[in-house]
């Protein structure tokens, strides 16, 4: 079929050279015929004619590309009238694929394609063709071109430009809104038939979205599509050549196609009501829950905001927005007090914070629901009932006197007792207390204002059945000014007056200063004291601004008489009550010169005509001091001998151990012990001295009535003991005392243990145990019928 196709398409029209098709061509070949035949009688005439020559006169041949037979597809035939068929001529193919893509045969002319062609590779070839004498190697006709044009047939399908396209539209968007534009290109001849002729088909995505068959636009087919129902579609594109028709070629592609979020659905709580507690004693700010309205727009379709609308806790409590999770934080706006109130209610509401105006009428995008919070008990501190306090006091206010009083109380329902305490840390002079139970402060040292105007103490309330529970409170103490200073000279004067001064001439002008700070300011009052109302030196003149000015009242000062003068002043303030002191302002006399500037105010000149010079002062000035120096010292000696002891030899008995198991020759050994002094306790008033230091001064001793004319010696005896017991002075050496003097009538007779055994019975030393420890060791060897038996 293909053969016979071309058959009737190549034709080439020459008048020399001709195509031989395969199909029959008998009337062209008598013409050529009879053409040859005119030609051959002009030459047997013997005239001498000429052929007028004639160029090669070619028309395209035409070939089917991409043939598949078994044998080379036949081209055409080239044929001169030259060629007499005897073999003589050589016919030569030149040109585009010549020898590769079309072979000629020399002898005949017939063309053919040794290869299958591709028109997409190359659609058309130029070619060159010329006719050779054998013999001669002359061309018998010129070299012509001729073209061979490719057929294009229906060999290549539609292709898209891209293997998968990604389009986007909002959601809810109308029917026939534009989505994408697919292309499809078909690389055969548009200019030849319908092979190239694309028309567009949707396989797959129906019947959400259509194509338009000839532009290839992508459009919704369905309304309002929901992105929360679908979001993601993936719609399949034919492209068909042929015009669609039977037959054709096709190609496909996929358009996945997303639909975008818009703002067409508000926010709905999951349940209508919440429900959240807070202990009493949370901070502001500390969150109590979550709640959170679904909405199943994103990005920021999906943003809400969260408010308090109503509620008898919208004062008490807030509601703040967290944008990572769209949760509304339900958070304590005030201090709460179970005391007061136990349980609040909130209407919570939601809404979009970017509604969309083109969905308004679906209704209001927010949504409301109700949170209750309940309050929760705990033991609370006591609560003072200021944030602070401000106490004023007089800085006379005596000690122990309440200068205020603080407040507190349990807020809990036990209202447990309270006590009151100052923090020491504060008040570290301990100048204030406070009652515990009551609260009142008051003073325990005194105040001054000029010290200390201000105190800032702290004072702490304490629930005494959990002194774990307590609170601080503030208090400042202000210190009120008492006119309790009096005023005085605002610097030290060094005042002269010049002895050639003239009366009425001012020499000083003073000023006072005072600690006391009255509400009206200060005011100062000067003049003389009583004594020298009348001075007949100086006066006083009262500026009346607080100052002062010193006055000469005579003409001419001499420094021979008087080379000072000292002039008291009473200051005076104005302030209750009147606070006042004594000045003195000392004048010196000076040489001035005769504009009153001082020349010399020194003692020297006072001093030379007594005939002492300056160096005979220092003289004697050294004398004094070395004299003192040596009266110091012969003091310290004479101390230093004082205290030597009188018995500085091995035999001191201090140092040396005593034996008492010597008990004397009894009452009629006198001279062992001097019995005197106990017959004569008086004696022994009156030279009360020790034996073993030398004596530094001798003080006058007491005297006490005599006790040896109607008082016992045993009397005498524990009145001694007693004193030398209870004498924290005692000395702590052995001193000598004698004891041969019992007294008369003495209960236990002689104290001689020789005359213990003729004794009658056993006697009672029990009262020895009241003599005091320096008889505690005879107590213990007479003291009981135990212990001898023993």
């Amino acid at each position: 079929m293909m053969r016979t196709h071309f058959f009737l398409t190549v034709l080439l029209w020459s008048s020399v050279l001709y195509v031989v098709h395969m199909m029959p061509s008998q009337k062209r070949t008598n013409k050529h015929s009879h053409s040859e035949r005119i030609t051959g009688l002009s030459e047997n005439d013997g005239k001498t004619l000429h052929r007028t020559k004639r160029g090669w006169m070619w028309n395209q041949f035409f070939l089917l590309e991409e043939y598949t037979g078994p044998d080379t597809q036949y081209v055409g035939k080239l044929h001169t009238d030259q060629d007499k068929g005897d073999g003589n001529l050589k016919y030569i193919l030149t040109g585009d694929g010549a020898g590769s893509l079309f072979i000629i045969d020399e002898n005949t002319g017939d063309i053919h394609a040794a290869k299958k062609l591709d028109r997409e590779e190359k659609s058309l070839y130029v070619l060159r063709a010329k006719a050779i004498d054998r013999k001669t190697g002359r061309q018998v006709e010129p070299e012509s071109e001729f073209i061979i044009k490719i057929h294009d047939i229906n060999d290549n399908e539609p292709k898209f430009t891209k293997d998968m396209y990604t389009a986007s539209i909002p959601e809810m968007s109308g029917v026939g809104t534009s989505v994408i534009q697919v292309t499809a290109t078909d690389a055969d001849d548009a200019n030849y038939g319908n092979s190239a002729k694309v028309v567009y088909s949707i396989l797959q995505g129906q019947p959400y979205f259509s194509v338009d068959p000839e532009t290839g636009i992508i459009k919704t087919a369905l309304p309002d599509m929901s992105r929360e129902n679908r979001e993601q579609y993936q719609v399949v594109i034919q492209a068909k050549d042929m015009g669609g028709q039977m037959g054709g070629l096709s190609g496909t592609t996929t358009v996945n196609i997303t639909l975008t979020d818009v703002n067409d659905n508000p926010p709905r709580f999951p349940q209508s009501s919440y429900q959240f507690s807070s202990p009493e004693s949370a901070p502001p700010g500390t969150p109590l829950g979550r709640i959170k309205a679904n909405d199943p727009d994103v990005g920021e379709n999906a943003e809400i905001e969260y408010s308090i609308s109503n509620g008898d806790g919208s004062d008490m409590f807030d509601i703040i927005t967290d944008k990572d999770t769209q949760e509304g934080i339900i958070t304590v706006k005030k201090h709460l007090d179970f005391e007061n109130k136990v349980l609040y209610t909130l209407k919570v509401e939601a809404s979009n914070t970017h509604p969309d105006p083109r969905f308004l009428q679906l209704g209001p995008f927010k949504d409301t629901a109700f949170v209750k919070i309940s309050v929760e008990d705990i033991d609370e501190p006591p609560v003072f009932s200021r944030p602070w306090y401000l106490i004023e006091v007089d800085e006379d206010a005596k000690e122990g006197s309440i200068i205020g009083q603080v407040a507190a109380q349990d807020p809990d329902i036990a209202k447990n007792a309270i006590k009151y305490s100052v923090d020491r840390h504060t008040d570290l002079d301990r100048i204030f207390n406070i009652y515990s139970g009551n609260g009142s402060l008051f003073l325990s040292k005194p105040l001054d204002r000029e010290e200390t105007p201000w105190h800032n103490i702290t004072v702490i309330a304490t629930e005494i059945n959990n002194p774990k529970q307590s609170s601080q409170i503030p208090v400042f103490i202000r210190i009120l000014d008492i006119n309790d200073h009096a005023p005085q000279f605002a610097n030290y004067y060094e005042t002269f007056v010049c002895e050639n001064a003239k009366a009425g001439q001012l020499i000083q002008t003073v000023s006072a200063i005072d600690k006391d700070q009255p509400p009206r300011g200060h005011r100062f009052f000067f003049e003389l004291v009583p004594e020298f109302a009348v001075h007949p030196n100086f006066s006083v003149v009262d500026n009346k601004d607080n100052t002062a000015g010193i006055m000469t009242r005579r003409n001419g000062y001499s420094r021979s008489k008087t080379s000072t003068y000292l002039l008291p002043i009473i200051i005076f303030d104005n302030d209750y009550p009147i606070q006042s002191s004594t000045g003195t302002l000392t004048i010196r006399v000076c040489a001035c010169d005769s504009r009153g500037n001082m020349q010399s105010c020194s003692a020297e000149a006072l001093l030379l005509p007594a005939g002492l010079s300056t160096g005979a002062l220092v003289a004697i000035l050294l004398c004094i001091i070395i004299l003192l120096v040596l009266v110091v010292l012969f003091t310290a000696l004479k101390r230093q001998r004082k205290k030597e002891p009188l018995i500085i030899s091995k035999d001191d008995v201090r140092d040396n151990i005593v034996t008492y198991n010597d008990e004397g020759g009894g009452e009629e050994d006198t001279q062992a012990f001097d019995i005197g002094t106990l017959r004569n306790p008086e004696a022994r008033e009156e030279s009360k001295m020790r034996r073993d230091v030398i004596p530094e001064t001798i003080f006058q001793i007491r005297r006490t009535a005599p006790l040896w004319e109607n008082i016992d010696v045993q009397d005498f005896i524990h009145r001694r003991l007693k004193e030398n017991d209870s004498d924290p002075a005692a000395p702590p050496y052995d001193s000598l005392a004698t004891y041969a003097y019992e007294g008369n009538d003495s209960i236990a007779n002689s104290l001689s243990s020789l005359e213990s055994l003729t004794t009658e019975g056993n006697q009672d030393y029990d009262y020895l145990s009241d003599w005091g420890p320096r008889f505690k060791k005879l107590a213990d060897m007479y003291g009981g019928e135990d212990s001898d038996r023993e």
